[in-house]
């Protein structure tokens, strides 16, 4: 499957920013879904996660509350809503796939397919 995250921009603190992940090439319901993302100098780490149908989340503990993650398996796309955005969200955001059916699976090596990133940079 071949994924491409979208969305990305510049923002001010407290505003929101949706960002989109595009499947093709695959059977998308075949996939859970996560976001990851990755800070200048730092490692690249989880952020949310959305199961094949759509009926389960995951996300850490820093963005409970502020950000919702779902999917559209009809449209072959799953969303990352992020409001509320803080300095500290000032990433590259990554959307991955895996056939795991894991709810809390949050390492990088448990994702087989990757998208590009997108920029999210919040300004103060």
């Amino acid at each position: 499957v071949q994924l491409q995250a979208s969305g990305g921009g510049l923002v001010q603190v407290g505003d929101s920013l949706r960002l989109a992940c595009a499947a093709s090439g695959g059977t998308f319901s075949d996939y859970r879904i996560g976001w990851f993302r990755q800070a200048p100098g730092k490692e690249r780490e989880f952020v949310a996660s959305v199961s094949q149908r759509g009926d389960t989340t995951y996300y850490i503990d820093s963005v409970k509350g502020r950000f919702t993650i779902s999917r559209d398996n009809g449209k072959n796309t799953v969303w990352l809503q992020m409001n509320g955005l803080k300095p500290e969200d000032t990433a590259v955001y990554y959307c991955a796939a895996t056939r795991s059916w894991l709810t809390r699976l949050i390492t990088i090596t448990g994702y087989d397919y990757w998208g590009q990133g997108t920029q999210v940079t919040v300004s103060s």
